[in-house]
């Protein structure tokens, strides 16, 4: 007898691979400095081996809901927006497509993803599928878990990093119906467009949209361009404004 999703199953770890597109945490991880010192207390034992009531290990972990790769929900910008239990398991299931702007912030780390980006994206791939989500690849990822470095910090204390313009981002949200989109920096805009809206605005963009987003991805330069899947995972607490993510692709084979 055979059915249908085991087969699937058994086919997708067979003949695919399987990225981890999420940093890994611990108590030095770093996180915004806006976020108040002691926030972040992982894996300390409150229950420990030798307890007569019973032989195990318990833990706590304590950190804030944007702490390394994390999921962004609306009500993180958007007052009254959509929080953690708007969302359900179908919003953890998505075709993946990732934009290739590496060669470019090469030459100018302040570069912004532009609507020309992804229609050079969709002359080679193709259109960009309904509900997709939508990754920027800039290699940023590299620069974990330095917090200098992500940040951009120059010596005048300034901040400079690629990311999304709101061009783009409008383009894939309005005239190509994503579902989500998602990045290596810590922040969605680009720092010079930051800089020049005096606002994140790329990012409160996005979450006015009710749409998700996904900061810190790691990994994107190991997974096709076009043709994967992407899991994105959190836990299921209420109310939450945004939380540590598990993203995992699946992306066909190199040949």
């Amino acid at each position: 007898m055979s059915y249908r999703l085991w087969d699937l199953a058994q086919d997708l770890k067979q003949n695919y691979e399987w990225v981890e597109l999420t940093h890994e945490l611990s108590n030095d991880s770093p996180y915004w400095a806006g976020i108040p010192e002691g926030s972040v207390e992982l894996g300390k034992t409150v229950f420990d081996w030798g307890n007569p009531m019973l032989e195990c290990l318990i833990q706590t972990f304590k950190f804030p809901g944007q702490f390394g790769t994390h999921i962004d929900f609306p009500g993180h910008f958007i007052k009254e927006g959509n929080l953690s239990e708007k969302y359900s398991v179908e919003s953890m299931l998505y075709p993946l497509v990732v934009i290739d702007i590496t060669e470019k912030v090469k030459e100018d780390v302040h570069y912004a993803a532009t609507v020309q980006d992804i229609l050079s994206y969709e002359e080679k791939y193709g259109r960009i599928p309904e509900e997709a989500f939508v990754a920027l690849r800039t290699d940023w990822a590299a620069n974990w878990p330095d917090m200098n470095k992500l940040s951009g910090i120059a010596e005048d204390g300034s901040e400079n990093f690629p990311g999304w313009s709101l061009e783009a981002l409008k383009f894939i949200y309005e005239e190509r119906n994503a579902a989500a989109n998602g990045h290596e920096t810590l922040d969605t805009d680009a720092s010079a467009e930051a800089a020049k809206a005096g606002d994140l605005a790329c990012e409160r963009y996005v979450l006015a949209q009710s749409k998700l987003q996904v900061e810190v991805l790691d990994n994107l330069d190991k997974v096709a361009e076009a043709g994967a899947l992407v899991f994105v995972t959190w836990p299921r607490f209420e109310g939450a404004t945004g939380l540590p993510a598990r993203v995992i692709a699946i992306t066909p084979k190199k040949e």
